[in-house]
């Protein structure tokens, strides 16, 4: 049986169009679930999941940010962003948007999606988060060739093809979506600091956020992911310093899923781990902080 989805457009704050897309549960709705996605990644590459979680009650909803996706404009030379408002405008839009009295909230991140819910303005509406693949971005968390290609791509590759473009165009180096030229340029910067924006100077107000954080989190990473190793994650996510976050790894030779990477959380193979998500937010969900407030 085919189940419809919703096509729709978030108007976040400061009255930017977000396309996103809300997959109904199959029948009566236990809870609503925002993925927040990682940069440079559409929202279809989370269909599957999506399509998994509402079959198991939960009402989803995907999105894109600005400047990506359905959510990009009729050309990215000229267009001027916050990086930082992927998770303060758009991804609060999207939790505005799914927050219903009487239902939970749930969150679950890849990568960019760990940081984006410390920059949420509206975090308390969510009961709990479960990130995968959150990391910190520095290349020396990284094995040494994985090091050496992401300075090259830092140093050499990036530069030249934003000066060509305008932008990030990283689809020439089959890596995602082409990124917003503000997007590369922070991102760039943040990622010469072992602790990514916590260690920015220019970026010291942004602990104060993450630091009223209180609901759940759990961060799981895999022991392949080149990215976004266990250390990487660990030097991220000591910024949520009031929250008692969990930590899980994975080692995929005995997980049996096949090699997961960077990007292989959203793989049909990886349905365990989804099925793991689930059941810890709905477990931890329960006593969050969040909901009790409500």
């Amino acid at each position: 049986m085919n189940f419809p989805t919703e096509v729709l457009t978030l108007t976040t704050a400061d009255g930017y169009p977000i396309a996103a897309t809300r997959y109904p549960a199959h029948g009566e709705a236990r809870g609503h679930l925002v993925v927040a996605g990682a940069t440079g990644v559409p929202q279809g590459f989370y269909r599957r999941f999506a399509e998994f979680a509402r079959s198991q009650g939960y009402t989803v909803m995907t999105l894109d940010y600005r400047g990506i996706g359905r959510s990009r404009p009729a050309s990215l030379k000229g267009f001027r962003m916050n990086y930082l408002d992927w998770g303060r405008q758009d991804l609060a839009a999207a939790v505005d948007a799914m927050s219903v009295p009487g239902l939970p909230l749930y969150i679950v991140g890849h990568s960019y999606g760990g940081h984006a819910f410390g920059l949420l303005p509206n975090h308390h509406k969510v009961d709990a988060l479960y990130t995968f693949a959150t990391g910190a971005g520095w290349h020396g968390w990284m094995p040494l060739a994985e090091r050496l290609r992401v300075k090259l791509m830092w140093s050499v590759i990036g530069p030249l093809i934003v000066r060509l473009k305008g932008y990030l165009a990283w689809s020439w180096l089959g890596m995602g979506e082409d990124l917003p030229i503000d997007v590369y340029r922070q991102w760039k910067h943040w990622c010469t600091y072992p602790r990514y924006f916590f260690q920015d100077p220019a970026m010291a107000h942004l602990a104060a956020n993450f630091d009223s954080v209180r609901s759940p989190i759990m961060a799981c990473n895999a022991l392949d992911d080149l990215w976004a190793r266990p250390k990487s994650r660990d030097a991220f996510m000591s910024g949520y310093r009031n929250v008692q976050w969990l930590k899980t790894d994975i080692d995929p030779r005995l997980a049996g899923m096949g090699p997961i990477g960077h990007m292989g959380y959203f793989k049909q193979q990886c349905q365990p781990l989804w099925q793991g998500a689930l059941e810890w937010l709905e477990h931890n969900g329960r006593t969050s902080p969040a909901r009790l407030s409500r």
